[in-house]
């Protein structure tokens, strides 16, 4: 593989979208949502999941980078800066199967946390759920600390 790194382009969007759909299969909090509730609103997790990414979009096109091996996204990692705070924040990222467990994931969090370096931030901040092994693993090998647990409740209205 001849990777490669860029920035975001507005006709990756489906691209990305499916790559993260995918890599967040069982790590979803929208996933769980959907097995408790059955699709909320015609829509089922997959859906809600792809949207997030619109909002990664909407914060900071900027601040997605794409990881790329001739025309094919292998990956990406989404970012957003709050100067103010001094935090970086990397709400999602997402690699395809095929190029997984070959340190791409950790590339990409390379450089985002570069960009937050370059930025004059001070500290980044992911989160994930406690049954995403591979995340909990890559994240402290990167150099992140657990600080806390969260649990998420939703309720039938």
């Amino acid at each position: 593989m001849a990777i490669e790194f860029r920035g975001y382009r507005p006709d990756d969007l489906p691209t990305l979208k499916h790559i993260m759909v995918e890599a967040f299969e069982g790590v979803s909090i929208d996933q769980g949502i959907e097995l408790e509730f059955g699709p909320i609103n015609n829509h089922d997790w997959r859906w809600r999941k792809a949207r997030h990414l619109d909002d990664d979009v909407a914060r900071d096109r900027d601040g997605i980078i794409v990881a790329v091996d001739g025309d094919q996204i292998l990956g990406f990692v989404s970012t957003w800066l709050d100067r103010e705070a001094g935090l970086g924040h990397i709400p999602n990222i997402s690699i395809v199967p095929e190029a997984r467990g070959h340190g791409l994931g950790r590339q990409l969090l390379h450089l985002a946390l570069q960009r937050f370096r370059d930025a004059g931030l001070t500290h980044a901040k992911i989160e994930t759920l406690a049954q995403n092994q591979i995340g909990n693993h890559l994240y402290q090998a990167v150099g992140f600390r657990p600080v806390a647990q969260q649990v998420h409740f939703v309720a039938e209205l």
